[in-house]
């Protein structure tokens, strides 16, 4: 592992970080004049530059960005890789995956020991945007195509962006499930289905947990108790669902990410009808104001913000409202039971969800098993 605390880094990192303030003068000289807090700016103005020119910057900065990723398994970032790699081969990406709720401690953790390594985080656990926001930790930044992005999946001062959509459902093996296959949640307590379920914990992932809490609200208590003598199999990672499905082990796979438009022949997320819930969210991103590559790191927020990257979203859901992957499916923002708005807020409330991930437990069990990409340690990309 490369050292992190030599006096090397320490002053590629000053030299990082004046770097990228003088190519950015005009939009951070008021973001670092403005009080830690979540005060309003409107001094921070919406990027010009191409990406051509961001990236001669980031070459010029010294040719390298750390990404902390939010994900299950480190293959998820093998797409973002290759893609980057091809349009900015003079810029060393190292894109770290490992669950959020561990990037954002191991984060919060370098910073206290003066030892960062990522320049941008890109995770699910929302509510710690708006805390390093507060707390002064974030680069205020507005890349190009700010503007455009729907309103509830960005910062109005610029300390964050969501750069993707996620949407997490159930999905079921086509064949396996035959003409009768389950429209919504409900369906999936029909006797039928016991033995024939994979899902990921709710009790380890926020998400699943808000998922599994909006299938509580509209079907209650019982509902759970009935899913839980379904005997589901539970495993650590939002990919396990879509794995025991695909690998023809279970036909039902709960809390796990897809898309409306799947080519697939096999397997079938589900978005349901009417009042039947599914959750989606923004993924959002920032810049850690101590980040020691800035300039990559807005060249990374430009480039994944750019109408190219957007209209190519696997699942059809572009976070900008000026950009449609598919003139079939409609921004996920006009789905009311998508809940795009309750997920920020829930994740908010942390006593709410520590309440709810124990009474989960007690229906289906503690986690089991260790975390899907492995233990990363303290400072994984160093």
């Amino acid at each position: 592992m490369r050292s992190n605390f030599s006096r090397r880094r320490l002053l590629t990192t000053g030299a990082g970080v004046a770097l990228g303030g003088a190519a950015a003068v005009a939009t951070q000289s008021t973001a670092s004049a403005a009080p830690a807090g979540g005060t309003s700016l409107t001094g921070v103005r919406e990027e010009t530059r191409s990406l051509d020119e961001l990236y001669e910057a980031a070459i010029a900065e010294g040719g390298r960005l750390v990404l902390y990723q939010g994900g299950d398994v480190d293959s998820q970032a093998a797409g973002v890789r290759t893609a980057w790699a091809a349009r900015f081969p003079k810029v060393e990406l190292t894109a770290v995956v490992d669950y959020s709720k561990y990037h954002d401690v191991r984060v919060d953790n370098q910073l206290a020991t003066g030892t960062l390594v990522p320049d941008v985080v890109q995770l699910q656990t929302l509510q710690d945007f708006t805390r390093w926001k507060r707390e002064g930790k974030l680069l205020r930044y507005k890349p190009a195509g700010f503007s455009k992005v729907h309103k509830g999946f960005k910062d109005p001062d610029g300390a964050w962006t969501a750069l993707m959509v996620i949407a997490f459902s159930f999905m079921y093996d086509i064949q396996g499930a035959g003409a009768d296959a389950p429209k919504t949640a409900l369906d999936l307590i029909d006797p039928r289905w016991k033995g024939a379920i994979a899902s990921s914990y709710p009790n380890d992932d926020d998400a699943v947990l808000y998922l599994y809490h909006l299938y509580q609200q509209r079907y209650g208590w019982d509902w759970v108790a009935k899913f839980a003598a379904q005997q589901p199999q539970f495993a650590r990672g939002t990919n396990t669902p879509g794995a025991a499905v695909n690998g023809g082990t279970k036909t039902i796979g709960v809390g796990g990410s897809g898309s409306l438009l799947s080519s697939s022949s096999t397997v079938k997320w589900v978005v349901p009808g009417g009042d039947h819930p599914f959750m989606a969210w923004g993924q959002r991103a920032a810049i850690l104001k101590k980040a020691a590559h800035p300039a990559a790191a807005k060249l990374y927020l430009n480039w994944q913000l750019s109408e190219e990257r957007q209209k190519a979203a696997f699942n059809g859901w572009s976070v900008r409202t000026d950009v449609t992957p598919n003139p079939s499916l409609k921004p996920v923002w006009e789905f009311p039971n998508a809940h795009v708005d309750g997920f920020p807020a829930f994740m908010e409330d942390r006593a709410t969800v520590e309440r709810l991930k124990q009474t989960f437990s007690l229906y289906f069990g503690e986690v089991q098993g260790p975390p899907s990409p492995g233990w990363l340690g303290l400072h994984p990309g160093a």
